[in-house]
């Protein structure tokens, strides 16, 4: 694969992975707002349940209502944090899981690289054989015409050298 086609392939998976690190950053720092927010209900449920405006420092009814009241604000920001957490919890999955198919995808290219590779290789190790296989039938070639020429010449001299000496004048 060229440089030109990484680099953006490259880009989006940077970009998907800052997004979703900032989002977990945002939603970390959304809940621990939260989790503050609902520490003051508290605070002020605590206040709310010492107060005693009675006669005889009792308490009264509308005293009992307004804790409950703060109660029920707890309630109402427990399951915001709730649902945050799962929200989190969601996008950390989904962060997982797509990890897990981009690496899955970047395996599989990688497999099908090395068997294209091993391919290759393989039909150039056929190659090297066929052309070391013309060269040797080459080699032989030239060694018999060789030793076929030297004998000719050897043979040739001969019949030279037996018809000079058969020659009376020469």
């Amino acid at each position: 694969m060229s440089r030109e086609r990484k680099l953006p392939k490259m880009k989006s998976l940077f970009l998907f992975f800052f997004f979703i690190s900032s989002s977990m950053v945002f939603a970390q720092a959304k809940l621990e707002m939260m989790v503050q927010e609902r520490d003051q209900l508290h605070a002020q449920w605590k206040s709310s349940e010492n107060k005693k405006s009675g006669i005889f420092g009792s308490r009264t009814k509308k005293d009992m209502i307004e804790s409950h009241e703060w109660l029920e604000r707890i309630i109402v920001k427990d399951n915001l944090i709730m649902d945050e957490l799962r929200l989190s919890g969601a996008i950390e999955n989904t962060t997982i899981s797509q990890e897990k198919e981009d690496y899955k995808s970047i395996t599989l290219k990688l497999e099908q690289d090395v068997q294209a590779l091993k391919r290759a290789v393989a039909e150039r190790d056929k190659q090297i054989d066929e052309k070391a296989s013309e060269r040797r039938t080459f080699e032989w070639v030239s060694l018999i015409l060789f030793w076929v020429c030297l004998g000719l010449g050897y043979w040739g001299y001969k019949q030279k050298t037996k018809l000079k000496n058969s020659l009376p004048g020469v």
